[in-house]
C-alpha cells in the first residue's frame, strides 16, 4: 500500500545521508542534476546542494572516502572544465591592461619621435637661413650664366 506520497520521496528519505551524497555526485558526474542547472561543474558544495543538504554537511571528517573521489574527481577533470566567468573576465582584465600599457608606450614613442621631427624642420629652416644669409654677403659676380633664363637658387 502507498502511503500518498510518491516513492522518490520515500526513497530519499530511506537512502543514509552517504548514498544520497554519492548519488548527487554521479548525477553530477554525468551531467543529470535533479536541483542544480545542467552544466554544473562537480565541485564538494554543488555535491552537497544537488544532494539537498548544506554544503557545510558534506565533511571530510564524516565522509573520507567521498570527499577524496570528489576530489580526484575534480583534479583529473579540470582542464575538461570551461573557465568561469571570473577567471574569464580576469583574462580579459589583463589583456586590456596589457593593451593599455602598450598604448601608452606608443603613445610616448610617438610623442617624442614627433619632438625630434619638428627640431629637425627648425634645423632645416635655420640651416636655409643661414644660406641665404652667406649668398647675400657673396661678391656680385661678372661671369654671366649660359643658362639665359637666369641662375637657379634652392
Amino acid at each position: 500500500m502507498s502511503s500518498g506520497k510518491p516513492e522518490s520521496a520515500d526513497s530519499a528519505k530511506r537512502m543514509s545521508a552517504g548514498e544520497q551524497y554519492r548519488a548527487a555526485f554521479e548525477r553530477l558526474k554525468s551531467n543529470k542534476p535533479e536541483r542544480l542547472p545542467k552544466g554544473t561543474p562537480v565541485s564538494q558544495n554543488n555535491v552537497a546542494k544537488e544532494a539537498g543538504s548544506d554544503p557545510s554537511a558534506l565533511k571530510k571528517a564524516r565522509f573520507p572516502l567521498l570527499i577524496a573521489e570528489i576530489q580526484k574527481y575534480v583534479e583529473g577533470h579540470a582542464e575538461q572544465r570551461p573557465p568561469s566567468v571570473r577567471q574569464v573576465s580576469l583574462l580579459a582584465r589583463r589583456k586590456n591592461r596589457g593593451l593599455r600599457e602598450r598604448i601608452e608606450e606608443i603613445t610616448q614613442q610617438r610623442d617624442h619621435l614627433a619632438s625630434l621631427l619638428s627640431e629637425a624642420d627648425a634645423t632645416i629652416l635655420e640651416l636655409y637661413d643661414r644660406i641665404a644669409d652667406l649668398e647675400r654677403q657673396l661678391p656680385a659676380s661678372n661671369v654671366l650664366p649660359l643658362n639665359p633664363r637666369g641662375h637657379k637658387k634652392l
